[in-house]
């Protein structure tokens, strides 16, 4: 249901790289999965095969790899630093926050596990199943929802929202990064964190703590 002028105003947050530690989730699958932990070889890397000293996997061992990105995979990843309190920030000035993230449906329940179980104040994930040929997956979502704003880290995700949805992209680790090119120019913000945009959002709301507005 969309959101209505009595309700509060909704910011829709991806979760790889915004609010959980792909990468580092990433890694520690690879050491269940092989028996040993990567090496870290470019802590800057914005892909996790960048980041870690991983081979390039081929044949059944590939095979073996993506059948671990189960369920308990994706209920288990742990938060980018700082992730959890400024969405409580968020939460406290006043906004409803919505994960809507490029996940395969059939996991949304475990994202929402995931989670709650690390204490955000998030209660409904919206799993847009990845790329869509015909424009940004995440916009039917986004729409949906009347969101104020998007904020994610895949510059892809931020396109075609119309001029009533602030985007907001976390830049993240650089080396390798996708969000490069013209597309830049139609981004409203950037962030290197869930947290800066969290601070700079508030402000140029004029939210003060104890929820008073200037």
């Amino acid at each position: 249901m969309a959101r209505t002028s009595l309700s509060k105003p909704i910011i829709a947050l991806d979760a790889d790289g915004v609010l959980l530690d792909y990468n580092a989730a990433y890694a520690k699958l690879w050491g269940k999965v092989f028996g040993m932990l990567p090496t870290e070889r470019d802590p800057n890397a914005y892909w996790a095969m960048d980041r870690w000293s991983v081979e390039k996997l081929s044949g059944s061992r590939l095979e073996i790899f993506r059948g671990s990105f189960d369920a308990q995979f994706w209920s288990r990843l742990p938060a980018v630093a700082s992730a959890l309190e400024a969405c409580f920030s968020l939460s406290d000035a006043g906004y409803s926050l919505v994960c809507v993230s490029a996940l395969q449906p059939r996991f949304e329940s475990a994202r929402l596990r995931n989670l709650k179980d690390l204490g955000f104040p998030i209660e409904r994930v919206i799993a847009t199943g990845g790329s869509d040929a015909a424009g940004n997956s995440k916009k039917a979502a986004v729409s949906m929802l009347g969101c104020v704003a998007l904020v994610d880290d895949y510059l892809p995700n931020l396109a075609d929202l119309g001029p009533t949805v602030h985007t907001a992209l976390i830049t993240r680790q650089p080396n390798g990064s996708p969000n490069t090119g013209p597309a830049l120019s139609h981004v409203n913000s950037s962030h290197a964190q869930l947290a800066d945009f969290a601070s700079w959002w508030m402000r140029s709301a004029g939210w003060h703590p104890g929820g008073v507005s200037s």
